[in-house]
C-alpha cells in the first residue's frame, strides 16, 4: 500500500517565501504537504518527474468575477488553467446573494452590463437555491470545484436586499437599515464569509449598471461604508476590497486612509497600474502606500501588470460607459443599440469633445485611444474587406469623415458585428516592475477574471508576469514573483495555511517549464464556444504547465483537465 498520493521527483522548490530556490522531492499525502527534501519513507501512488522544473505554490488570484462561472466551470478557467488554485468571489460589491426570489433575473441581468458576463449562460447554468449569504454558502459548498475560494459580502446585493433598488441608488440607509445591513453582514462573517467589497467609480461610472445608472455602490455615502467597516473591526476579522475612482486622488486616498482607520482590517485597494512613459502616477500611489503602512494600516495595493487586449463589437462593449454619451448610446438590446447610432444628435454626443476627452482620458484600460482601433473582422462582408487591417483613424483620413462616424458605420453594416482590436502598445517593463520591488505591500492581479468575457483574458495574468517580468526581462527575482503570486496575497486575503509550500500546508502545487511557458493565442485570444446557452467566449490556454494540484489532487496533467473536483469553499479561509 502506498504511503504517499504523490512523489513530485527532481523538481526545484521555489516554496513562496523568498527562500533561496532548492532541488527537492515533495511527497503529498491526505490533501497536504507530507514532507521536502530527504528520503521518503513508502513509495507513492503517482510520481511527477520535475527534472528541470519548478515547483511552486498554486497561484491566488483576489480580483476574480468567477461568482457565476463556477457554477458550470468548476475549474475557473481561464484561470485554472494558468496554475490559479485559489480565488476570491464576488469582488467590487457584485455578486448574487442575498437575493429575493424576485431580483433573481435583474441580479443576472446587472451582471451582463458591469462584468459583462452573457445573460443566457447564467440563465442555464446557475440553479438559484438560496436566498440569504448562509444558504448561498452553503450551495456554493455542495457545487463541485477545481479550484479553492473565499467569498466577500457584495455590498450592492446587501443594500438592494435591505433597501430596494431604487432607494439603495437614490439615497443613504436610514440607521434602521443600517443596522440591519451590520446584522446581515455579522451572520454572514459567522457562516464564513471574509469581508465585504465594492466599487465606488461615482455617478459617471465606467461600469455602470443594465439600465445605464451607476451601480448601488458607485454613489454610496461614506457612512454607509464605514457602518460596514466597523462590522469587521467589532470582530477583528475579515477584510475590504475597494475599487474606487482616482478623479479626485486626495480626497479618495483620504477616504481609504479613513476606512482603514475604522476597519483595522486589511484593505486592498484597486488598482496601481503603470503608464509606458510617465512614472509618476504609479510611484505616487507606491508612496502614498508607504505612508499608510508607517501609520500602521494595512493596506495593500493590488497592481494591475496584466498584458491583455481587447477585440470588441459595439453589440457587447461596455466599457466605453466612463463617458456618459457613449454609455446612453450603448445601453440596451441590439436593435435599441443600433437605433441610437442612427440618431444624429446621439451621434453629435459621442463625437463631442467631451465625449473624445472621456476616452482618451481613460485610453489606458479601455483599450487605447479610439483613433488607433484597428478593424480586426467585417462580418464575412467582401464590399467591407477593404477595411480590415486599417486603422479608424486612417480610414477616417482616407473617406473624409470622423473616426467615430467609421466605427459606427462599420457596425451598422455588419449588424454591430464589426470586430474593433486594440493594436498592441508598449509595455514598460522597469515600471511594472517597480510596483511590485518598491513596495512589500503589492502584487501582480486584478484578473478580472470570469468578466468582460467576449473581449479580455486577464485570467492568463500568471503566466505572462512570470515570462515577462521573470523570465524574459529578469526585472523581478523568481523567489519574489513566486511570494507576490502566491504567499503575499494568500496572507492578505486570510488564507489559512496556503500560498506557501511547507510540510503540513495544503498541497495548492505548481509544476512548471520555466522556458516552456506560454500563451496561447497571445494577445487577446481565440473564440471558444464553450459556456452554457449556446455562448462563447475568448480564451487564452496555457503552455509550460506539467502539473496543476489542488489539495493534494491534480486537476491539469500535462495540461489536460483531469476531471477532478477537490477544490473547497474556505470559509473563513481555511479548510473545515
Amino acid at each position: 500500500m502506498a504511503d504517499f498520493d504523490i512523489h513530485i521527483k527532481g523538481g526545484t522548490v521555489v516554496d513562496g517565501t523568498r527562500a533561496p530556490r532548492f532541488r527537492a522531492d515533495v511527497w503529498i499525502k491526505d490533501g497536504k504537504v507530507a514532507q521536502i527534501g530527504g528520503r521518503a519513507p513508502g513509495f507513492a501512488k503517482k510520481t511527477i518527474n520535475a527534472d528541470g522544473l519548478f515547483v511552486v505554490p498554486g497561484f491566488v488570484d483576489l480580483h476574480t468575477h468567477y461568482d457565476a462561472q463556477i457554477r458550470w466551470d468548476p475549474y475557473c478557467t481561464i484561470s485554472g488553467w494558468h496554475g490559479v488554485t485559489s480565488i476570491v468571489l464576488g469582488n467590487c460589491g457584485f455578486g448574487f446573494a442575498p437575493c429575493k426570489p424576485d431580483f433573481q433575473q435583474r441580479s443576472m441581468l446587472t451582471m451582463t452590463r458591469t462584468e459583462a458576463i452573457p445573460y443566457a449562460s447564467m440563465e442555464v447554468g446557475m440553479s438559484w437555491d438560496w436566498e440569504s449569504i448562509p444558504q448561498y454558502l452553503d450551495s456554493l459548498d455542495r457545487a463541485p470545484k477545481g479550484v479553492n475560494c473565499i467569498q466577500y459580502m457584495p455590498t450592492a446585493s446587501l443594500m438592494i436586499y435591505v433597501m430596494g433598488l431604487e432607494a439603495a441608488k437614490t439615497r443613504p440607509a436610514t440607521e434602521e437599515e443600517r443596522a440591519e445591513m451590520r446584522r446581515l453582514l455579522a451572520q454572514g462573517m459567522d457562516a464564513g464569509l471574509c469581508g465585504f467589497s465594492l466599487q465606488r467609480l461615482g455617478r459617471h461610472s465606467g461600469q455602470a449598471d443594465y439600465d445605464g445608472s451607476p451601480m448601488v455602490t458607485d454613489t454610496m455615502v461614506d457612512e454607509d461604508i464605514l457602518n460596514l467597516a466597523r462590522v469587521l473591526c467589532e470582530r477583528d476579522e475579515g477584510f475590504i476590497q475597494i475599487t474606487q475612482a482616482t478623479g479626485h486622488m486626495k480626497e479618495d486616498l483620504a477616504f481609504l486612509e479613513k476606512l482603514a482607520v475604522a476597519a483595522q482590517r486589511p484593505i486592498l485597494h484597486n488598482a496601481i497600474a503603470a503608464s509606458r512613459r510617465d512614472p509618476d502616477p504609479h510611484r505616487k500611489s507606491l508612496a502614498w502606500l508607504e505612508r499608510m503602512r508607517a501609520q500602521g494600516l494595512p493596506i495593500f495595493g493590488q497592481g494591475a501588470t496584466t498584458r491583455s487586449g481587447f477585440a470588441f463589437t459595439l453589440e457587447h462593449w461596455n466599457l466605453y460607459d466612463v463617458s456618459a454619451a457613449w454609455r446612453d448610446m450603448l445601453t440596451g438590446s441590439k436593435e435599441e443599440r443600433a437605433a441610437k447610432m442612427r440618431n444624429p444628435e446621439m451621434r453629435a454626443a459621442a463625437k463631442s469633445e467631451k465625449a473624445m476627452y472621456a476616452l482618451d482620458k481613460n485610453a489606458v484600460g479601455i483599450g487605447g485611444r479610439l483613433p488607433r482601433l484597428l478593424v480586426q473582422s467585417v462580418a464575412n462582408k467582401p464590399e467591407l474587406e477593404k477595411y480590415v487591417g486599417k486603422s479608424l483613424g486612417q480610414i477616417a483620413t482616407e473617406e473624409g469623415k470622423h473616426a467615430v462616424d467609421v466605427m459606427l458605420d462599420l457596425s451598422l453594416a455588419t449588424d454591430l458585428q464589426a470586430e474593433f482590436l486594440q493594436p498592441e502598445p508598449q509595455f514598460n517593463a522597469d515600471f511594472s516592475a517597480e510596483i511590485i520591488n518598491n513596495s512589500m505591500y503589492t502584487f501582480p492581479g486584478v484578473s478580472d477574471g470570469g468578466a468582460h468575457t467576449k473581449f479580455f483574458t486577464g485570467g492568463a495574468f500568471t503566466t505572462d508576469f512570470l515570462r515577462w517580468l521573470v523570465r524574459d526581462e529578469q526585472k523581478i527575482t523568481l523567489e519574489e514573483a513566486h511570494y507576490r503570486l502566491s504567499a503575499l496575497p494568500a496572507h492578505a486575503a486570510g488564507f489559512r495555511d496556503r500560498g506557501v509550500l511547507r510540510e503540513g500546508a495544503w498541497a495548492d502545487v505548481v509544476v512548471y517549464d520555466m522556458d516552456g511557458l506560454g500563451i496561447e493565442p497571445d494577445w487577446i485570444g481565440e473564440i471558444a464556444h464553450d459556456l452554457p446557452g449556446g455562448e462563447w467566449r475568448r480564451v487564452q490556454r496555457a503552455k509550460g504547465y506539467r502539473s496543476i494540484i489542488v489539495n493534494g489532487v491534480e486537476t491539469f496533467a500535462e495540461g489536460q483537465c483531469t476531471d477532478a473536483t477537490p477544490g473547497k469553499l474556505l470559509r473563513h479561509g481555511r479548510a473545515e
